[in-house]
């Protein structure tokens, strides 16, 4: 079997960025004729028509970095169950990004695209006891139910901190390439870091075209996309381990959308909201109400997920 250096992942990140880079603008001119555009909105923060479906240049990006720059992969990892998965859930974004599907038809979608990728092999099996550290073998059931949990949790994370130009891309990327360290220092981690590589490098090739002022929002397809990928990173990267630490590590890595998420949520069930509700109570939101602008808002919370992403680096280092 062909086995992965620490070499592939530049070859994986960069051939994603250029890709990324370069479709951007193409995605941008179809958006423009598809009429799938974002429009102004009292909950939102930007002031003019943006052209969306960004996230088609992301998953351009990550194809040829994952495919391409690691020519191996195929050998290494099964890609199968991640291109159908991601292929599912960018399906789902781009018809909520033209037709604006219901919140339950999206959440659907979701279910189905994680439930999918359980039923291909990339699972949850068990976790370690962290009181006598006997294995806990999951049944099949539950392994299905965890799995899904954790990739449809760990999307819409994605999804909801996704409120200012370049705060999303910037967020994925950096919770990627901590995921691809992580992994890198994993047995047989290799491979996991290629994908998390070709990750970040796709969320940053579109980032130059989505910082402020953004000329094109990645949309649901491309949040939701990041958050699978991450998600799938995770399991088959610190989430393998299974242990109580390890599952520290990769909340801490996805940390910041864990964390807004979560307030969001508890936030609406105090204020008898519908959860799927959207709001301007988001950490973004709050910054910029306090006279941050859209880059300086972005920029502080890059640097608290920079800590939190080194902090699990640090934290999985010492175990």
């Amino acid at each position: 079997m062909f086995q992965f250096s620490r070499g592939h992942c530049p070859v994986a990140f960069l051939s994603a960025l250029a890709v990324a880079y370069a479709c951007t603008p193409v995605v941008q001119r179809l958006a423009l004729r598809w009429g799938a555009v974002d429009q102004p909105h009292a909950r939102k923060v930007h002031t003019k028509p943006t052209p969306t479906l960004g996230g088609l240049a992301i998953f351009a990006g990550f194809l040829v970095g994952a495919l391409i720059g690691n020519e191996g992969l195929w050998g290494a990892l099964d890609l199968t169950p991640v291109l159908i998965g991601c292929g599912l859930m960018v399906a789902v974004g781009v018809i909520d990004d033209t037709r604006n599907l219901p919140a339950i038809a999206k959440l659907g979608g979701q279910l189905v695209a994680a439930g999918t990728v359980w039923s291909l092999g990339i699972q949850i099996d068990g976790f370690t006891n962290p009181f006598d550290g006997k294995w806990l073998q999951l049944a099949w059931w539950q392994s299905a139910t965890v799995t899904v949990l954790w990739i449809v949790s760990v999307t819409n994370t994605i999804n909801l901190i996704d409120g200012l130009d370049g705060l999303a891309a910037g967020v994925s990327a950096l919770s990627a390439a901590a995921l691809g360290l992580i992994a890198m220092n994993i047995k047989s981690g290799a491979p996991v870091a290629a994908l998390a590589a070709a990750t970040c490098g796709a969320a940053l090739g579109f980032l130059r075209h989505n910082f402020n002022p953004a000329k094109i929002f990645m949309g649901d397809t491309g949040s939701q996309l990041l958050g699978m990928l991450l998600a799938i990173i995770s399991i088959r990267g610190p989430l393998k381990a299974a242990t109580f630490v390890s599952i520290l590590v990769a909340v801490l890595v996805l940390g910041v959308p864990v964390l807004d998420t979560a307030f969001a949520i508890g936030r609406r069930v105090l204020n008898r909201q519908p959860i799927h509700q959207a709001d301007r109570g988001h950490l973004h939101h709050r910054l910029v109400d306090r006279g941050l602008s859209q880059r300086q808002a972005v920029v502080v919370i890059y640097a608290l997920s920079g800590m939190l992403c080194l902090a699990a680096i640090l934290m999985f280092l010492r175990v």
